[in-house]
């Protein structure tokens, strides 16, 4: 096979049962595609273009800009040929067609016969309601020391993205570590369908989700099916504190191993350094984990849970984890005139709940002001769901609260001390500053309120995007620096 072609158009035919040069479909003789993508303004040449058809837009429009971009072919839907006339346009392009009943089940089962292609690789999946891509990087950073290894960028962990991500796998990596996602019911088992993971990690069970399939019961269960592909040789990494943990190891086929903070013989004393993260003991290394609060501890053990299954050595663990820096949005310290705690790549019921009881533990000589945005995708949920966060403010060590977003109304509702919320709260109402659903009118209390010195948490849903609040002159970092923790592995 050329250096070009990462995978034989034959090959994906007899993989797919896909028509290939058939009587009605178009085959330019070309040995296969050198990548893939889903985007026709992004294609690159040589590409395979998979036609997805989305709510608001459907790729069998821009079949014949791919082929202009420089794609070899087209997977379409058989439904879809004569509806954009993809026949023609292939012909006079003098391109290929992939034909297949259903593009995205098509893309999933591409990759899937992509990997089948890489025996030697140790394939580990990382799912969960939170942490799922800061556990990926500490993993990578680590594992990355000692073996050659690839992950999905950023949160390219859906049906579309994990798919994609796959096909960055090359004959020298020899661990791939991908976090699966999901928005809706299925999606777990479809993923782990496509990597088979030979090492499958879960993080913990929470509420993100729940307005999608209903409750925590349900959560699990989804989540669950990442061991759905075990035949009996694979390794589940279950956490041994989370309430689902008997129910996670139950009828697995392979083999269950519980982590947590107990389990480790490697694991001494962890002392607690505040914004600057801890200072971890492990196997007689001293490790800076830069990452702050018990949570991201957690992701340490679960990465670390990881590492030990792979024998990685003591050295190379804390090369990885003295590498590993916050992602864009998930618990950045920010130092300016004030000092802001920039984690606001999502939220949900847990951690937020975990982001307040952080800065609670805290020693700060100013004030500190939680700024609070929605927590989105919890359906029925939300209401009570954000009650219990107003009842958690009042109660914390904020010294001002600021709220933001149409369903942090009953946050605001508790904090105000009213009846709905079933509570009187002196001490809330004396800390609400604000409840907008209006940026520019929350910018410019804050704005107002702000004092040098201050310590300032944003937390909300991704839908919120509070990291615009960062262009307030007090609140703009000094020196604003995005490092991803897997600087250490191969890409």
């Amino acid at each position: 096979m050329s250096s070009d072609v990462l995978m034989e158009f034959a090959r994906l035919s007899r993989a797919l049962g896909a028509p290939l040069g058939a009587r009605h479909y178009p085959f330019s003789g070309e040995k296969g595609f050198a990548s893939v993508g889903i985007d026709s303004r992004t294609v690159q040449e040589g590409a395979l273009f998979v036609a997805l058809a989305g709510e608001s837009s459907d790729g069998h429009r821009y079949v014949q800009s791919a082929f202009e971009s420089g794609a070899r072919a087209a997977m379409v839907d058989s439904a879809k040929i004569e509806q954009y006339n993809l026949l023609h346009i292939a012909e006079s392009a003098g391109k290929d067609l992939i034909v297949v009943n259903d593009t995205l089940k098509g893309l999933q089962g591409a990759a899937r016969a992509y990997l089948e292609g890489f025996p030697q690789l140790i394939k580990i999946g990382i799912t969960g309601s939170s942490g799922k891509t800061t556990t990926k990087e500490i993993a990578a950073a680590i594992i990355g020391r000692e073996k050659n290894t690839v992950m999905n960028q950023g949160n390219l962990n859906s049906e579309t993205g994990l798919p994609l991500s796959v096909f960055e796998v090359r004959a020298h990596h020899e661990a791939g570590i991908f976090e699966l996602g999901m928005n809706r019911r299925g999606e777990i088992a479809e993923l782990a369908e496509v990597l088979k993971p030979n090492i499958a990690t879960i993080t913990n069970i929470g509420t993100a989700h729940i307005g999608i399939l209903g409750s925590k019961q349900a959560i699990a269960e989804e989540k669950k099916n990442i061991f759905s592909r075990f035949t009996g040789s694979e390794c589940a990494l279950i956490p041994a504190d989370d309430e689902y943990r008997e129910f996670l190891a139950r009828d697995l086929k392979g083999r269950v191993c519980f982590y947590g903070a107990d389990s480790f013989d490697e694991l001494g004393e962890v002392t607690d350094a505040g914004l600057e993260g801890s200072e971890i003991a492990w196997n007689g290394e001293r490790i800076r984990f830069a990452l702050p609060g018990r949570h991201n501890f957690a992701n340490a053990l679960a990465a670390l849970a990881i590492a030990r299954e792979l024998a990685i050595s003591a050295a190379a663990v804390k090369a990885g984890m003295e590498s590993v820096k916050p992602l864009f949005g998930r618990g950045e310290i920010l130092r300016g005139g004030v000092t802001v705690i920039r984690d606001c790549y999502n939220a949900n019921p847990e951690s937020v709940e975990r982001a307040i009881e952080f800065c609670d533990s805290l020693e700060w000589q100013g004030r500190k002001v939680y700024v609070i945005g929605d927590m989105l995708e919890l359906g029925g949920a939300s209401v009570q769901a954000h009650e219990n966060i107003g009842r958690l403010l009042a109660s914390s060590k904020a010294d001002a609260v600021f709220l933001y977003g149409a369903h942090t109304r009953p946050a605001a509702t508790v904090l105000a001390g009213g009846e709905s919320a079933g509570t009187r709260c002196s001490a809330g109402r004396s800390k609400l500053r604000l409840h907008s659903a209006d940026m520019d009118q929350l910018s410019g209390a804050l704005a107002e309120f702000l004092m040098p010195g201050d310590l300032v948490l944003l937390k909300g849903s991704r839908g919120c995007a509070l990291e615009r609040l960062c262009e307030l002159p007090l609140m703009r970092p000094k020196n604003e620096l995005h490092i991803t923790g897997g600087s250490a592995a191969c890409f």
